[in-house]
This record gives structure tokens, C-alpha cells and sequence, in this order.
């Protein structure tokens, strides 16, 4: 902020770093910022968001495994996979990256998945939109 030219106390730069930052680094990345701005998906699309996330997180351990989800995940009519430019599993694998896997365990948690979900959410400006496209993609009912 201060290379910027916003010159806060001390006492205020540290109330903003603890609403932004919340992965403890010291720092406040670009995907953090966004978080903190958009805030979160409203009721009707949390609950189809976890409804989707509890499909795959049967035992309740909040983590869901990659391959479960590639079971359901359809990549086929993905534009790069019909024009030939890459793979159902190169495509599939560029979407597994937007869950931000820190410990490369193949395995999705709660947090990655909402966030994720939060920000497609605020792409979209209709609840039925949104809803539907949750449905669709997920096989849900």
C-alpha cells in the first residue's frame, strides 16, 4: 500500500491484512483480494454449491477425491477437446488446477470448492442461471 502512496498506521494496515489475507503468508494475493470483495453466494446458490460438494463427500470427511469427481465431470464437449487441440484429461486436469490442490493430494476440500464455486457464483447474474448450471454439471436433482 505504502508503494502506492497510502500511508496508514500501522494499527490500520494490520486490520486490513487480517480481512484480506487469509492464508497467513504475510501477504495479500490477488486471489485473496478477490475473495474479500465479492463476498459470498447467497442462500439458494451455498446450498446447491454443498449440495454438489456432499455428492462426492459421502463419509462426511470433507475432502473429495479427483477421481470421483473425473467419474462425473464431462469434458467431452469442452470447445479444445472437439476442435482436437487437447485431451478430455489435459482439459480435465486445467480445471482441477482452479481448486488450487496445495498439497498436490488429489483430493479437493471444502474451502477450495466454495471458493471456487463463490467465484464462478458472482459470474453469473441469475440464481436459476446458476442453479441450473450446477445441476447440469454435476448430474444433480
Amino acid at each position: 500500500m505504502r508503494e502506492c502512496g497510502i500511508n496508514l498506521p500501522k494499527q490500520d494496515l494490520d486490520v486490513i491484512l487480517n480481512f484480506f489475507e487469509k492464508d497467513k503468508d504475510g501477504m495479500i494475493n490477488f486471489t485473496e483480494f478477490l475473495i474479500a470483495l465479492r463476498g459470498k453466494p447467497n442462500d439458494r446458490r451455498q446450498a446447491i454449491i454443498d449440495k454438489a460438494f456432499l455428492k462426492f463427500d459421502k463419509e462426511g470427511t470433507g475432502l473429495i477425491d479427483v477421481t470421483e469427481i473425473r467419474q462425473v465431470y464431462n469434458c467431452s464437449k469442452h470447445p479444445k477437446v472437439v476442435s482436437a487441440e487437447m485431451s478430455e484429461e489435459q482439459v480435465f486436469s486445467l480445471f482441477l488446477k482452479n481448486f488450487n490442490d496445495k498439497n498436490n493430494l488429489g483430493k479437493i476440500d471444502r474451502k477450495e470448492w466454495n471458493d471456487y464455486y463463490s467465484a464462478v457464483s458472482y459470474s453469473i447474474d441469475n440464481d436459476d442461471h446458476f442453479v441450473i448450471m450446477m445441476k447440469t454439471t454435476w448430474g444433480l436433482d
